[in-house]
């Protein structure tokens, strides 16, 4: 079957990406952490010991127990299998983390373009004062405030995050539309006639990319560490959800001696960002070598 030179050479990138994306091992660490999270966070029912215990579900004479081969890791006190609510609470997981990337990095990066652009006007000191207000506040502080005012929910603590997640996305395109503004090609653009629009979207923000995706992937962690600390505080996702900083704060009341509750849904916590951040980091290294 004839293939085209361009599958072809989109091949070709591909092999050459993924190996300098391998000469790192921890980030290939990294992605498969990611992988294998992403995996049981889609196939939860099918994969899960028990999926019936993520709802509402009630079994006492199999509480508190142990790890064992029937309970991987135990039960908590109401009989619910901890493992099978760890594979669910992947799912709120990672919907925090896209949906508030999603809703951040738009305008985040379009007010960047613009402030960067138009630097020394006051389109840009409105847009950067606003932001640097924004970024003065502590991101968790800001998020609790918020959440502390509205009905503790899934969807209120992503609409908290995404308040205080904007602005990062703004700095960061901003000082490099800043630079790439006085690139030659930028100025080619202008003396032929090019658009602001045209400018801004098809020659500034293709070059800025790179970067971005590499924040994104390095945020993904932080968005679902801090949305799991809002759980764990009782603003976030309400019990019987299976969301893991929930599962955690469920499980601290019972330390030392039911240690199992509180333990393994920290360490899905721990697993998930620490796979996005060593994915984070093998980004930036590939990218860095590709504009060698």
């Amino acid at each position: 079957m004839f293939k085209s030179p361009q599958w072809q050479r989109r091949k070709e990138g591909f092999r050459r990406g993924w190996y300098k994306f391998s000469r790192n091992p921890v980030s290939v660490v990294g992605l498969f952490f990611v992988l294998l999270v992403s995996f049981l966070a889609a196939f939860a029912p099918y994969v899960a010991p028990y999926p019936e215990h993520a709802g509402r579900f009630v079994n006492f004479r199999e509480a508190s127990q142990p790890p064992s081969l029937r309970h991987l890791c135990g039960t908590d006190v109401f009989g619910r299998d901890i493992l099978s609510r760890i594979f669910f609470g992947f799912r709120y997981s990672l919907m925090m983390g896209v949906v508030v990337l999603s809703l951040v990095v738009p305008p985040g990066v379009i007010l960047g373009l613009i402030a960067g652009y138009y630097r020394g006007t006051w389109i840009e000191t409105l847009i950067m004062r606003v932001t640097d207000i924004f970024l003065a506040v502590p991101p968790l502080i800001l998020a609790l405030a918020v959440c502390s005012v509205l009905t503790p929910s899934v969807f209120n603590a992503m609409m908290a995050i995404s308040l205080m997640w904007w602005p990062w996305y703004t700095r960061l395109v901003y000082g490099l539309a800043s630079s790439l503004k006085h690139e030659f090609f930028v100025q080619a653009a202008e003396v032929t006639g090019a658009s602001k629009f045209h400018i801004l979207f098809r020659e500034i923000l293709p070059n800025c990319v790179s970067s971005i995706f590499t924040k994104m992937s390095l945020d993904m962690g932080w968005v679902i560490l801090i949305g799991s600390a809002l759980s764990f505080v009782g603003l976030g996702a309400q019990p019987p959800t299976p969301d893991l900083g929930t599962m955690v704060a469920d499980g601290a009341k019972y330390l030392p001696d039911q240690w199992w509750i509180a333990v393994f849904p920290a360490l899905a916590i721990m697993i998930t960002v620490l796979g996005f951040n060593l994915l984070g980091d093998g980004f930036r290294d590939l990218f860095a070598l590709e504009e060698i």
